[in-house]
């Protein structure tokens, strides 16, 4: 009867070591999971500054090309925005910080 109690508790030992190989092996496939998505959104964030780095290329070259038309009207307006932007973002950040 002793043997056989030495076999049960050596049983369990054995259980709850492998319980606890299963529990790391669970928290480092989740671990794998969570750094895939993340490498996702960073893909994706990468994408999308891509885009607007070409888009605002393309607006500063329509700008320039518009600018060395030499349109009066085109250069105040320009002008305009270019002051106007910068005074929304000094107001903007003055109320931030």
């Amino acid at each position: 009867m002793s043997e056989a109690y030495d076999r049960e508790r050596q049983n369990n030992s054995r259980l709850e070591e492998l319980s606890a190989k299963v529990s790391a092996l669970r928290g480092v496939t989740i671990d794998i999971y969570d750094n895939a998505r993340a490498q996702d959104v960073l893909d994706s964030t990468n994408d999308t500054f891509s885009s607007m780095s070409s888009q605002i290329k393309g607006s500063a070259g329509r700008l320039t090309r518009m600018a060395a038309s030499g349109n009066r009207v085109a250069i105040l307006k320009l002008a305009g925005i270019i002051i106007g932007s910068f005074l929304f973002l000094y107001y903007a950040l003055k109320l931030i910080f």
